[in-house]
């Protein structure tokens, strides 16, 4: 999946869990939990928690860490 429009991160945590931050317009972060509900994403996701917070810029692209 294109991220076209986010700006944010994915990064593996120890436990297993992927933390994803994304900052964009509603629209676009939208399509991005629905991509990861889906059957098309590149590993297992067991289920996604979604938490929507203020933007707080300072991010370049998207980056996997």
């Amino acid at each position: 999946m294109e991220i076209g429009g986010l700006t944010g991160f994915a990064l593996n945590l120890d436990d297993g869990r992927v933390q994803v931050v994304a900052e964009g317009q509603r629209e676009n972060c939208h399509r991005l939990l629905e991509w990861l509900r889906s059957d098309d994403t590149p590993g297992r996701v067991d289920g996604v928690t979604e938490i929507w917070d203020t933007p707080r810029g300072g991010y370049e692209g998207f980056a996997i860490r």
